[in-house]
């Protein structure tokens, strides 16, 4: 009888890490979200989408991008982005030569509202995650990231179909 792959259960040491992490990022998380919505009226997730919008060349990205970026399925995304619009702080644009492609753009006033939010966002940020650590351990905190980001990453490539080229329809990118 087949029993499967056999279970490398964590040792004390790895089960404590694994602990510490995941309630770490969870309380961080929580907290940053109830900072930014108290502050500013912004959930972290759209603070995010504006962010990755306002970094971007023209502050535009193709929805497909953004999703990626902000490490978001399309679906969630595509919610996101219709409340961004709502508020003006986000236009949704179609490709002229792909009508499956479209394009989010930070308006001005989407631009304000980041560039209000973001000093409180930052103290916050600072407060509860950088100001806890030595300069060597944010760098890896950074490394460890990284590391977990790309292995994730490399599974998930592995895992879903190539979609091939992100502009197959010869839409120009944004900008």
């Amino acid at each position: 009888m087949y029993a499967g792959p056999v279970t490398r259960w964590l040792d004390p040491d790895e089960q404590r890490a694994w602990r510490a992490y995941l309630s770490a990022t969870q309380l961080l998380h929580a907290q940053l979200d109830r900072e930014l919505q108290r502050d500013s009226g912004i959930p972290h997730a759209y603070y995010e989408i504006l962010v990755r919008l306002s970094e971007a060349p023209n502050r535009v990205l193709r929805m497909s991008e953004l999703a990626s970026a902000a490490e978001s399925s399309r679906s969630r995304l595509s919610h996101a982005v219709a409340r961004l619009e709502e508020a003006g702080w986000v236009l949704r644009e179609s490709c002229p030569t792909d009508r499956r492609g479209s394009f989010a753009r930070l308006t001005d006033d989407g631009f304000a509202a980041l560039d209000a939010a973001a000093p409180a966002h930052v103290a916050s940020v600072r407060r509860h995650l950088i100001d806890q650590l030595t300069p060597e351990q944010v760098r890896q905190l950074r490394e460890i990231s990284e590391a977990v980001l790309n292995g994730m990453r490399a599974g998930s490539a592995e895992t879903t179909n190539a979609s091939g080229p992100a502009d197959p329809r010869g839409c120009p990118e944004a900008g």
